[in-house]
């Protein structure tokens, strides 16, 4: 049985491991064919030479990923280990490329390949078509080049729109007026905004028009000019409302769809306006499509795990 000895100088052993040995746990999953023990500041693996290079490897961007960002926890680990290949997650670190400056010096930025892979075509397309499940930073990625192009003046505006259909409740029995109802069905897009734009500045922005945040609806008979346009949750428009916004597109716009086909909550027999978009619109000139998945998810590691298990069960069915 061959042996690998890996010490740990620049990291102290106690954040390595994590809190309760949780990292080193973690890792040990990822490697079942391998005895590893951890001891002082050495870990120690056992087990078929080619299973302990890949070990090495991973364990080294592990190290090189603590010696860039000075800190390590479950989510980069697993981005690490979850990775097909070395080459493929030093893609998804090895651009610095910062989209903006959000509040309190908050560095923005793409995190995995495919969110980078958005914004290259984003920057190549007037409109592109972001898709993949819930936690991909799909909304995020596309809230902040918004704002980047604003900030640059590539734009005047910036309109944020979602379908107005209701997962599962009722915001006709929610109090207030329309604005008051709609605002929480809007929050994913008010967060986004919040993380990049000062409080005093956006509030301003907002009763300027500059950005606008409002139900699809809204959008019937406007020709959109000089904006970046998201359509949010794309895979709840019908035929006929996807259509219609992607006709308002005007002069100097930029449009970015999102959406996740797997959580359509349209009623039964009526067509996603998304998945047809993605049928008619796939060979035309000038649309990016770009697909996320689980290795794509920066929320709670539970989060991949949950799509995992959730497309388990629709697979069989």
């Amino acid at each position: 049985m061959n042996e690998l000895i890996v010490e740990l100088t620049e990291i102290s052993p106690r954040d390595f491991f994590g809190n309760q040995n949780a990292n080193i746990e973690l890792i040990k999953k990822y490697f079942p064919k391998l005895k590893i023990v951890a001891r002082g500041n050495k870990i120690t693996a056992y087990g078929d030479e080619e299973i302990l290079e890949e070990f090495d490897t991973r364990l080294t961007l592990i190290l090189e990923h603590y010696a860039k960002y000075n800190k390590i926890d479950e989510n980069s680990i697993e981005r690490v280990l979850s990775s097909d290949s070395k080459e493929e997650y030093q893609t998804s670190e090895g651009s610095d490329q910062v989209l903006l400056h959000g509040v309190n010096g908050k560095l923005i930025k793409a995190q995995t390949v495919n969110q980078r892979r958005l914004v290259e075509s984003m920057f190549k397309n007037d409109m592109v078509f972001a898709i993949g499940p819930a936690g991909t930073g799909k909304t995020y990625t596309g809230v902040a080049l918004a704002v980047k192009a604003l900030k640059e003046k590539q734009v005047k505006r910036i309109i944020l729109t979602r379908p107005a259909v209701e997962a599962g409740e009722n915001l006709g029995f929610l109090p207030g007026d329309l604005k008051e109802k709609l605002d929480p069905y809007m929050q994913p897009l008010y967060d986004a905004l919040r993380d990049m734009i000062p409080h005093e500045k956006l509030e301003s922005f907002i009763e300027k028009g500059v950005i606008q945040i409002a139900p699809l609806a809204f959008m019937r008979g406007r020709t959109l000019d000089n904006a970046f346009v998201i359509l949010d949750e794309g895979q709840n428009t019908t035929h006929a409302q996807m259509k219609m916004f992607l006709t308002r597109m005007g002069k100097n716009a930029k449009f970015m769809i999102t959406g996740d086909p797997g959580q359509i909550d349209l009623p039964r027999r009526v067509i996603s306006g998304l998945k047809e978009a993605l049928l008619v619109l796939k060979e035309i000139e000038g649309v990016g499509m770009i697909y996320l998945d689980d290795k794509d998810v920066i929320r709670h590691r539970l989060v991949k795990k949950v799509i995992a298990a959730y497309d388990a069960i629709e697979n069989r069915n």
